[in-house]
């Protein structure tokens, strides 16, 4: 009765110290609310935050109203968020710019850049602390449970946080500058991703070559030996495709999806990629107990975390931010991370994919593949596919 009553116990947080800077992981949702709202009362000069979803109800009120308060004492708060993600109003956020905060909606319009999405999360205080990670501001981002979403954050304190500063005030004067091109913003991302370091801030953002992190996580993939991959939204174009399928021929690759999500035009499109890579050597994992929002690499000794997922809009068309993290001993902590996710995971063998894949599946995860790499995730959520099983 004793072991049946036991609460379960929480895993020791993973904390490290890479390049004079402290990186803690952030697991849980409370966790995550607890930090941001932390680092926001803690801040004395400048508040800087850019997000993808930033809704309105009890986390985002909450998370609103702190940063109204930095404000009226007399913080520089800036804030960009985008709203095709969020979908909330100027109004929504007048109490900040009542209270001399500066808020900017990240605004599609007709034509290219109507596919261009803010899909970034950082906050940035004093230039002294940076959360990053796939969470965004939401009850469902910050909360424990069934229905919440399983993520990450990761909090940085020291030296390396002031280039991810000063590229959010470029992404800031851009995104508020009017008939801003877009060679500028290709421009800012490529000048302000990092080549050098432990630590490294590299973005992403519309462009097929030259990209910042797509190129450098491409470049580990082929010459890497071993790949442990967590992606809510897996649908990476072939050309990625084909180098994974290679390094689970010559080393070990484990890639984590999610089995439940509430756009399951995501999950058919990951499923898409199943037979290939399973042919190659690949293990396939379905995270099962929540559903999944997690954005994590680790390539051998290095480990990137940030908003990107591993689809087609996130490596060459939304705007993402990334942090490389080149330690040997945080990429052991993580993998220890990983190894916890696969416990909750459901492995997809060969088997269990051919019993899946009858025609009418295989014809709804070829559609959603190809949809999700052009469709804003807020279009696809809407459309009706059906559960997948």
């Amino acid at each position: 009765m004793a072991e049946r009553d036991a609460k379960p116990v929480r895993p020791v947080p993973i904390t490290a110290e890479v390049a004079g800077t402290r990186l803690t992981v952030l697991e849980s949702g409370p966790e995550r609310l607890e930090r941001m709202l932390a680092a926001i009362d803690s801040a004395r000069t400048s508040i800087r935050f850019l997000f993808y979803m930033f809704l309105d109800d009890s986390a985002g009120r909450t998370v609103r109203d702190a940063l109204v308060g930095a404000a009226a004492r007399g913080c520089d708060v800036r804030l960009v968020v985008d709203s095709f993600g969020s979908g909330v109003t100027d109004e929504f956020f007048n109490p900040l710019s009542d209270a001399g905060g500066h808020c900017c909606l990240f605004h599609p319009v007709i034509g290219r850049r109507y596919l261009l999405r803010n899909h970034q999360k950082l906050v940035v205080v004093d230039d002294t602390q940076a959360i990053i990670g796939g969470a965004n501001i939401g009850d469902a981002y910050v909360s424990e449970g069934p229905e919440a979403w399983r993520d990450l954050w990761l909090h940085l304190d020291g030296p390396a946080v002031k280039p991810a500063a000063r590229y959010f005030d470029a992404i800031f004067r851009w995104t508020t500058t009017k008939g801003a091109k877009i060679r500028t913003l290709r421009r800012l991302i490529q000048r302000h991703s990092q080549r050098k370091g432990a630590l490294q801030w590299r973005f992403s953002g519309p462009m097929r070559r030259r990209n910042p992190w797509p190129m450098q996580i491409a470049r580990e993939i082929l010459t890497g030996t071993r790949l442990d991959l967590i992606s809510a939204y897996f649908s990476p174009p072939f050309a990625m495709l084909r180098r994974i399928a290679r390094m689970g021929r010559r080393g070990r690759v484990r890639i984590i999806t999610a089995a439940r999500s509430d756009n399951n035009a995501t999950i058919a499109a990951a499923r898409h990629t199943y037979a290939r890579l399973l042919r190659n050597g690949v293990e396939m994992y379905e995270y099962r107990p929540q559903k999944l929002h997690t954005k994590l690499v680790i390539v051998d000794d290095v480990v990137h975390i940030g908003s990107s997922n591993f689809d087609f809009r996130s490596l060459y068309l939304n705007l993402e931010v990334m942090l490389r993290i080149e330690d040997r001993a945080f990429a052991e902590q993580m993998r220890g991370y990983f190894e916890r996710e696969l416990a909750d995971s459901l492995q997809i063998t060969p088997d269990l994919h051919r019993q899946r894949a009858s025609w009418w599946r295989r014809l709804k995860w070829t559609l959603s593949y190809f949809l999700v790499t052009t469709v804003d995730y807020t279009v696809t959520r809407r459309l009706s596919f059906g559960p997948e099983g």
